[in-house]
């Protein structure tokens, strides 16, 4: 028997064709992901010129932690309204907001109008690199995003070496509002680019989606509080003071209820059906450990540099420039190799194994060692960075539909980017603590003050070489036993890493966007995603109804695949062979739509879905 092909499968372009201006679209996203990772580095050797311009030491702290506090809250925000509104207008959004608060942060007059603008460039910020990878996500298929994830990741690595250098540089010269001013150009740029070449078919309008502003509330809160919790411990509060067990106290209560609310939400911020994929929730896990390594070592290695090798703040962040460059080197290289073989796995899992290795190496480190053996034990660390980061997102962006693509990015990555938050402060705190022990310990008793009145924060570089032999050997050597040990204590958050992505899935990777979505209440040619697929469908989740995904079923028949069975957009296999024809049951005829009569096994489930009623799920063969 045979079977009539889709007129939208027939049409469909095929599976290894680009869309048109393919590279200046990803160009403009790479400045788009530039400003949200430049911005985050740029102002760390501006800040005491700044301090010293506007006033207001005690807030310093508050530019750095503004930023990061507005874009973390905001990433998971970002991804669901961008899946329920559309990416572009959602991206524009974002790029202006960051441009005003570029605008506020170059004509600031004080700190606390410093800190503002910096908030406001939070609030854009956040939603940058989620929405740049997602609409990668949307042009480009699985099997060919590996290569461009890989340059994304690479951006990343540079922008961690090119933000201090940069900033040191206008700080010197043109002067630090320049550090914000750039991204005036650099924003509108973006914005052309997008504008210009990222043309997504328009999404159907559903007038029942609805903002989830509890869930967004409560999120924010325990976020805020969490994030507070890891700023101020330690340092402006002690752990067990009363602002700190308060802040703990909200954070928790904050995810109690924001866990509540969500599950109740009809259109939720993060929908709690994500964790019942096994792919999304092992590669969470897996990111937030990475995210705490990863940042708790970038975070302070550039000030054990300058104290231990004796150099300024522009040449510790040249001596990190071989980290960076294994970060970019292997980010690229695994993406090439995923696009062209189609396997994945491998890499975060090697990954893991060697960031451990990089850590341990670390640890080893003293003081007499040569500055080229550091170099080099960095660029191990960063090998395992570059072999994982990127490829954890495109796992996650390959588990679900591209109706919630959005969601999922910018979930994972905001769960990364709070263990990122997490591990700078649990390390800094415990950096702290051992460096003042161990200088009490070490240091030598100088005329009319005490040893125990050692305070690290006297220190720097300058300070510390031209002190004589006797005070800045102990020095020296309290920092690098202050500091290293800690790296060996994150080892175990690469084993974890590597146990929990062992047992990852390695679904085949979509060879075609699935852009062709329809409004859920059409029951006719309607099949059920992967986001449906992996947890029941009840009230508040994505039905993710696509006419595409059969399409992609239609177009790849007898192809020869195994078994017969087609591979699905989303990685997941059809049931049963398809007719030669090449159309499933439920594509619609050209004739007025009915059904091509093709016959279903017993007990399986045909592509009509009766209304009013929720199908059980359906494991595919």
């Amino acid at each position: 028997m045979t079977t009539t092909a889709s007129p939208r499968a027939a049409a469909r372009p095929a599976a290894e064709e680009k869309p048109p201006h393919i590279g200046l679209l990803f160009a403009g996203l790479m400045v788009v992901m530039l400003l949200a990772s430049l911005d985050q580095t740029i102002l760390s050797t501006a800040l005491p010129t700044i301090v010293g311009d506007l006033g207001g030491v005690d807030h310093m702290s508050w530019v750095i932690t503004g930023y990061i506090l507005a874009s973390t809250v905001m990433m998971p925000v970002y991804g669901r309204i961008s899946d329920l509104f559309g990416r572009k207008p959602v991206l524009l959004s974002a790029i202006v907001l960051f441009i005003a608060g570029s605008v506020i942060g170059a004509a600031a007059g004080s700190m606390s109008w410093l800190i503002a603008a910096r908030v406001v460039q939070g609030l854009g910020g956040g939603g940058l690199m989620i929405l740049a990878q997602a609409s990668i996500a949307d042009v480009v298929p699985a099997r060919e995003r590996g290569k461009y994830m890989g340059f994304m990741g690479a951006v990343f690595a540079v922008s961690s070496v090119a933000g201090p250098l940069l900033g040191g540089w206008l700080t010197e010269g043109p002067g630090w509002r320049w550090a914000f001013s750039i991204n005036i150009p650099l924003g509108i740029l973006a914005i052309a680019a997008v504008a210009a070449f990222l043309r997504l078919p328009k999404r159907p309008r559903d007038t029942g989606k609805r903002i989830d502003f509890t869930g967004m509330a409560l999120l924010a809160a325990a976020t805020t509080s969490l994030i507070l919790v890891c700023t101020w411990g330690g340092s402006q509060y002690d752990w067990n003071s009363p602002q700190i067990l308060w802040l703990c106290v909200a954070a928790v209560a904050g995810a109690a209820a924001f866990i509540v609310v969500e599950s109740r939400a009809a259109d939720p911020v993060i929908p709690l059906y994500l964790f019942k994929d096994r792919n999304f929730t092992l590669t969470t896990l897996a990111g937030l450990a990475v995210g705490v390594a990863m940042f708790g070592a970038i975070g302070y290695m550039p000030t054990y540099i300058q104290m231990v090798k004796g150099v300024d703040a522009t040449e510790a962040g040249l001596l990190m420039t071989p980290m960076m460059a294994s970060v970019l080197i292997t980010s690229i290289a695994s993406g090439q190799i995923v696009s062209r073989t189609g396997r994945y796995k491998l890499f975060p899992l090697a990954g893991m194994v060697v960031m451990g290795v990089g850590l341990w190496l670390m640890s080893s480190l003293e003081v007499a060692d040569p500055t080229w053996l550091m170099c080099l034990y960095l660029a191990v660390f960063g090998a395992g960075i570059g072999l994982s980061m990127q490829i954890l997102v495109l796992i996650v962006q390959n588990s679900f539909s591209h109706r919630i693509v959005g969601t999922a990015t910018a979930s994972s990555n905001f769960f990364r980017q709070v263990g990122a938050t997490v591990g700078s402060a649990v390390v800094g705190s415990l950096f702290v603590s051992r460096l003042k022990d161990l200088l009490s310990e070490n240091m030598p008793a100088a005329p009319g003050r005490a040893t125990d009145a050692v305070d690290p924060n006297s220190f720097t570089p300058e300070s510390v070489q031209s002190l004589p032999d006797a005070f800045r050997d102990p020095i020296i050597q309290s920092y690098n036993d202050a500091l290293l040990p800690i790296f060996l204590y994150m080892i175990p958050l690469a084993v974890l890493a590597l146990l929990v992505l062992a047992f990852v899935v390695e679904k085949p990777l979509a060879t075609r966007v699935d852009r062709d979505t329809v409004p859920a209440d059409d029951a006719a040619a309607t099949e059920r995603t992967p986001a449906t697929d992996h947890g029941a469908a009840t009230e508040g989740e994505e039905p993710a109804v696509t006419t595409g995904r059969l399409a992609v079923t239609t177009a790849t028949a007898g192809a020869g695949h195994h078994n017969g069975a087609s591979p699905l957009a989303d990685g997941t296999r059809s049931a049963g062979p398809a007719p030669s024809g090449g159309a499933h049951a439920g594509d619609h005829a050209p004739s007025g739509g009915a059904h091509a009569a093709t016959a279903a096994p017993s007990g399986e489930r045909t592509g009509r879905k009766r209304r009013g009623r929720h199908a059980a799920p359906r494991h595919r063969a």
